[in-house]
Parts: structure tokens; C-alpha cells; sequence
């Protein structure tokens, strides 16, 4: 008698969400079974995997991710081109230098960079505010409007401020990202929100926060798992949008990830740790269900890129 292996029926399908245009737009989610079960379901596109820019040198990288922009980091315009020549299928533009404690660029200056390195690249661009919750809600808005017609991705709106850039980003026809702390309610009910003032739900990436590994790591992809079940297990149309995962922000300031081999030996070398750090929590990510994920050394990226296209078959 023949083996017949159980299949789990799902009622649910993630939406499909075009970032970019042209030929190099790229398309995520999709999924209709749980990640990567191929024989339950299709996943018709791959994760994308973006590539982070900051508008100002980036004082808090660790020298290891540093070098591996090849001096790039003083012209965010250069440093998407070199983003988007090591194989980035997206580039996140964050604009830090706008954040009170930095630079404080105004609105008019950090559109105007986002509208030159929209302008520099083909491949889709994702639009980060500084985390200033009042300040991101002005720079936000001048940005979205500066990269309209790109089809950009703009982010990230919270509880806070989402009502004007969510506006900033339909009246432009921009995607969004919405981020929750880390709870599937406030992840659901920020969704709900958008959709009341008229947000289009298939428009919307929900980014519910991520963590390095080892730190806090196993809580994020159980709070993923949760969401993807609500949304093919239990049909739930606000679960349904595609996931972001900011990763780089979080790994690179984590020990394993900036300690020198003299202070821990027995870690191994610092560049190759480092790497590895970054690239196995995206791993994880992607398993737990991630449709994209924003790194920050071409280096992980790559080996991610090959993990997906092993997984993809």
C-alpha cells in the first residue's frame, strides 16, 4: 500500500504586492500554504532581499559591514548604485540624518535625496524614516511626494502617525509599511485602521519587528508563525499582506557581531562571524515566513539569496 503523505488544506492566500516599475519591479508574497511546504501549495515569488543606504555615514555600523560597501557610505546616491551592482533586488534608503539627535535635515533636503537615489537606480526603493515618530510624519510626506510615480515603499507608519503617511503614500501611489510591536493584535488592528481610512490592504507590508539571533530571536518568528497561520489557516484578509523584516538594524549592534577576535578567541574571526550572524537570522526569518528582508552586508545578502533560490528549487 502506498504511503499517502497528510496535506494540510488552507483557506487563505498572501496578497501580491509590486514594488517598483519596470522591468526590474519585483512582486512578493503570494504564498498559499505555510512557508516553503511546496507540496501543500505555491509560492510563486521568491522573498526579495533589499539592501540598506542611510542618507548619512553611518557612525554606529561596525567597521566589518563599513568595509563592505567599498567606501561607498559618504554619497547614499554611489551607495544604492554599488547596492543594486551586488545583487540587492531592493534598496532601503533610511534617512537618519533627519532624526533630531543626528543631522536634522529637514523635510525639503532628505526628499531631495530620496528623489536622487530613486532617480540613480531600476530596482525598487523603500523609503525609511529616522524612527522620530513626529519628525518621520513630515519627512515622510515630502518624500513620498518627490518619488511619486516610482511606486516606492514607504515606511514605517505606527500607531503614532500612520493616519498622514498613509495618506502621504496613497495620495502618491506608494506602497506602505506598517509596523506593531511585536504582537499579532497590534499587527491585525494597525492593518484594520489603514483599511478604515481607506488604505488599500493588498498595498500594505507589515513589518510586526524583528530581533538577531540570540536575541529575542525565537519570540519574532513565533509572532510570524502566528500571523501566517491567521492568514491561511483561518482566512483572516487583514494577516493576509506580505512581511518585511528589518534585520540589519538589529543584528549590527549585537556582540557577536562587533567583539574583536583578541576579546573573544573562541568565537572565531570577527568578518566571518559577523556575516554568518546576519545571514542566519534572515534564514530564520525567511522560514518563520518573511517576504523580505532589509540587510545591510552585500556579503549575508548573497548567502541568503542562495538559501531562497535552494528553497525556491
Amino acid at each position: 500500500m502506498a504511503l499517502v503523505i497528510p496535506k494540510e488544506s488552507y483557506s487563505g492566500k498572501i496578497y501580491n504586492v509590486t514594488l517598483g516599475t519596470g522591468a526590474k519591479a519585483v512582486t512578493i508574497g503570494g504564498a498559499s500554504a505555510l512557508p516553503y511546504l511546496t507540496f501543500e501549495g505555491t509560492f510563486p515569488n521568491r522573498p526579495a532581499v533589499a539592501l540598506e543606504v542611510t542618507d548619512i555615514a553611518p557612525d554606529d555600523w561596525p567597521e566589518t559591514v563599513k568595509k563592505a560597501v567599498s567606501g561607498a557610505a559618504s554619497n547614499p546616491v554611489q551607495w544604492a548604485k554599488f547596492c543594486q551592482q551586488s545583487g540587492a533586488d531592493v534598496v532601503a534608503l533610511r534617512l537618519i540624518g533627519t532624526h533630531p539627535d543626528q543631522q536634522n535635515k529637514s523635510a525639503d533636503e532628505a526628499a531631495k535625496i530620496a528623489a536622487e537615489v530613486a532617480a540613480a537606480i531600476d530596482i525598487p526603493l523603500i523609503i525609511l524614516g529616522s524612527g522620530h515618530v513626529e519628525k518621520d510624519t513630515q519627512v515622510l510626506q515630502a518624500a513620498a511626494a518627490a518619488t511619486r510615480g516610482k511606486n516606492c515603499t514607504i515606511g514605517k507608519a505606527v500607531e503614532e502617525n500612520y493616519k498622514t503617511i498613509a495618506a502621504a503614500a496613497m495620495a502618491n501611489d506608494h506602497k506602505l509599511i506598517a509596523m506593531s510591536q511585536l504582537d499579532v493584535n497590534l499587527a491585525k488592528q494597525l492593518n484594520i485602521l489603514l483599511s478604515q481610512m481607506g488604505f488599500d490592504k493588498e498595498r500594505i507590508i507589515m513589518d510586526p519587528m524583528s530581533s538577531a539571533l540570540g536575541y529575542g530571536l525565537e519570540y519574532t518568528y513565533s509572532v510570524m508563525e502566528r500571523i501566517r497561520q491567521a492568514a491561511l489557516l483561518q482566512n483572516d484578509p487583514m494577516m493576509q499582506t506580505p512581511v518585511v523584516c528589518d534585520i540589519g538594524a538589529n543584528v549590527w549592534k549585537v556582540k557577536e557581531t562587533m567583539a574583536a577576535d583578541a576579546e573573544v578567541p573562541e568565537w572565531g574571526g570577527l568578518e566571518d562571524r559577523a556575516l554568518a550572524w546576519e545571514a542566519i537570522t534572515a534564514s530564520a526569518m525567511i522560514t518563520a515566513g518573511a517576504d523580505m528582508l532589509i540587510m545591510r552586508h552585500p556579503g549575508a545578502a548573497a548567502k541568503t539569496k542562495e538559501l531562497i533560490a535552494e528553497l525556491m528549487g
